[in-house]
């Protein structure tokens, strides 16, 4: 189970941006994280086209979906959402991997025994400059 932005569990950090710019400024390697949107589907084609990592925060299966199709690396989602988005992804195939938004450690236990890929607290994800 992936455990992003854990207090004491190194783990990797995701780079929220708006815009291409805020990713130039961003560390080598990053992951990029941002709200699926047909707003940002330019975006999205450039981290693809680039071969950069990159989240994208869902709310429904068709986001899902088109998440998985454009190359997201993660999608993040509600755990109201995520049981329903990890039976599609493992039916499917899919690369990429699911990740429940939590802020307390007590739901761990819960997000993994549902099968959730992981978790991502709020720590895990930062502010591009």
């Amino acid at each position: 189970m992936l455990l992003i932005g854990h207090s004491f569990i190194p783990s990797q950090k995701f780079y929220h941006i708006v815009n291409m710019e805020q990713a130039q400024h961003t560390p080598p390697s990053s992951t990029l994280w941002l709200p699926y949107s047909q707003n940002n589907l330019e975006i999205i084609e450039h981290l693809q086209n680039n071969q950069i990592d990159f989240a994208l925060d869902i709310k429904d299966i068709t986001e899902l979906i088109y998440a998985s199709t454009l190359g997201a690396k993660f999608v993040t989602c509600s755990e109201m959402l995520a049981k329903t988005a990890q039976k599609i992804a493992e039916n499917y195939l899919f690369d990429t991997k699911i990740l429940v938004h939590i802020d307390d450690d007590r739901m761990i236990e819960e997000i993994a025994l549902l099968g959730i890929d992981g978790v991502i607290f709020p720590a895990g994800i930062v502010k591009a400059n």
